[in-house]
């Protein structure tokens, strides 16, 4: 995968650039972090120039999460809710009312997830999903995903910048950094679940 990047940027410059972004959006296995942090190693060695490299992550990542913004917005909390209300939902024990209040959650904290989510690996990607379904407003959308990835891409591109030859070291550390991000993220969500359940138990036992 490092060497089709790393390819892939040598081929195509900036379109290559914003061509795989687009794609780690989509995909995110794919490592965004190889792509901007070579990105901004090839702006010392080559005539690659470093807002240029920061301008094609931001357009691509900005168009990997329309699409999947979009994605959200086809899918609609309508159809969520008759999913969960179906046979296999009941099986699952899926709860239509859970969609509901997701989206009532979502109208309420969206725009702090959309922008704050664009600093955790992998969600940064799946964020445009519920927005989509939410029904978010799309400039709002765009406004957020723009400045989060920007910011993003930004302290990236700089850092493979100013470590140079040494920018795969540097993706190590980045690497540790989105593990240690995701690992919190995810106790988080569980110990709000758990909080929540908790919170429903106690209800049903009075």
């Amino acid at each position: 995968m490092e060497n089709f990047v790393i390819d892939m940027i040598n081929r195509y410059g900036y379109l290559g650039i914003c061509l795989l972004i687009a794609i780690e959006n989509v995909f995110p296995p794919i490592p965004s972090e190889i792509i901007l942090t070579f990105g901004g190693f090839m702006t010392k060695y080559s005539s690659m120039n470093l807002w240029g490299v920061i301008i094609a992550a931001t357009i691509g990542s900005v168009i990997g999460a329309i699409i999947l913004y979009s994605l959200g917005h086809c899918l609609k909390a309508e159809r969520l809710e008759k999913f969960f209300d179906s046979k296999l939902g009941k099986m699952l024990r899926l709860k239509k009312e859970d969609v509901k209040k997701a989206e009532i959650w979502f109208n309420k904290h969206g725009a702090k997830a959309v922008f704050l989510c664009r600093f955790v690996p992998i969600v940064r990607s799946l964020i445009s999903i519920p927005a989509g379904m939410a029904g978010m407003e799309l400039g709002s959308f765009f406004v957020l995903t723009l400045l989060g990835t920007f910011i993003w891409n930004i302290v990236l591109v700089y850092l493979g910048r100013f470590a140079g030859d040494t920018w795969e070291v540097a993706v190590t550390y980045i690497d540790a950094y989105s593990m240690v991000v995701l690992i919190i993220f995810i106790i988080v969500i569980l110990l709000f679940g758990f909080l929540s359940l908790r919170k429903k138990l106690s209800k049903n036992g009075s």
